[in-house]
Order: structure tokens, then sequence, then C-alpha cells
């Protein structure tokens, strides 16, 4: 994975909503936080794999995808905001054997959590190595990851453009 490229794209990103909404000099490390648990919700609700009451299906796999790259946009974030970068690469990241889907969530709520209330950089890989588990259980690769970002990216300037 190109790490370096999609912490450039994320740094000029959160500089351009900087700047459009002239927000120097403020910090909005809690609302990245809140922002990612919110994104990891709606993540996975299209998943539907803690919906054991419901025969519904999950959502196509793209508007999985793009749910989980919302969450990639904000782990990045913050990790720009705390000064952190990662760079281990998903396929030698180990896939959870012994975990559902739904149990490896509550991990990465729990992640963010550890993270939120102690900002050191191991809290910020594990919460990273957690998420991208867990795009490995869902069969995301490091391409569809990175196509997905760039195409999302590209989106959330749109939208800072058309007043979002």
């Amino acid at each position: 994975m190109d790490w370096d490229t999609l912490f450039t794209m994320q740094q000029k990103l959160d500089q351009h909503i900087v700047e459009n909404h002239n927000l120097e000099h403020k910090h909005f490390l809690e609302e990245k936080f809140l922002a990612l648990l919110v994104e990891l919700g709606e993540f996975a609700n299209e998943t539907r794999c803690f919906k054991y009451w419901s025969t519904k299906p999950p959502s196509e796999r793209e508007t999985i995808l793009e749910e989980y790259v919302d969450g990639v946009h904000f782990i990045l974030s913050l990790g720009i905001e705390k000064g952190y970068f990662f760079n281990k690469q998903p396929e030698a990241i180990p896939l959870p054997t012994d975990k559902t889907a739904t149990e490896q969530f509550n991990d990465v709520f729990q992640a963010v959590l550890s993270f939120r209330h102690n900002g050191s950089e191991k809290n910020y890989v594990e919460l990273f190595v957690s998420f991208l588990q867990l795009g490995k259980m869902l069969d995301f690769t490091e391409k569809d990851i990175f196509q997905a970002y760039i195409s999302k990216n590209e989106v959330n300037f749109a939208r800072q453009e058309d007043g979002y």
C-alpha cells in the first residue's frame, strides 16, 4: 500500500477544509474521533453482520467498501493530527481466524476508544491494524482500498466545492 500517497492526499483534504471554512488555529481531534465512530457504525450497518434478527442481505460490496474508506479517511486524519504515520503493509497483517465480523467491529470500536483515551502511537497502530484486519475479513484487497480511497477523496473535494 502506498501510505505516503494516502497520507498526503488526506493532509491536502484536511487543509482544504480548514482553509475553506476559515478554521485555522483550531483542532478537531474530538470531532474526528466521533466522526470515525459514526462512520464505523454506518459501515457496520451496511454489512448487517450484527443483525441476527434480519434476513435482509448486506449492501452491495461497493457500498460497503465506500463506507470502509470513510473510516480510512478519519484514521489517516487522526494520525496526521497527532503526528503519526502508518506504514505496515496490509498483506503482512494477519487475518483474525477466530473472530466473527461483529467481534472485529467491536474490537475496532474499542481500539478507537483506547486511542482516544491514550493517544499513543502504539494505540494508533493498533487501531489501524484492527481496522485493516476488518477489511481483510471482508475480502478487501489493497488495490480495492487504495482505488476506493482515491475515488472518495475526489468526491470529498467536490463536496467541499459544492458547499457540503
